[in-house]
């Protein structure tokens, strides 16, 4: 459970870093800027979180075995 909490907090932080630096550039349309951080995070969490993406993956395969 703990590595499972671990990478959602650390994909909502990248998701909120993300959408304040695009609001300080000058993004201000609401939709565009959530469109654009999601986007721009997802790939960022795909790159740095894969070692915690790992561990849950693993922590919910051993869940399923028994």
């Amino acid at each position: 459970m703990r590595s499972f909490l671990v990478y959602t907090a650390s994909r909502l932080g990248l998701f909120a870093v993300t959408l304040g630096v695009l609001f300080l550039i000058g993004i201000h349309n609401a939709f565009w800027l959530i469109v654009i951080s999601f986007v721009i995070s997802g790939i960022a969490s795909y790159v740095l979180l894969s070692k915690q993406r790992d561990a849950v993956s693993e922590q919910i395969s051993k869940g399923h075995r028994g």
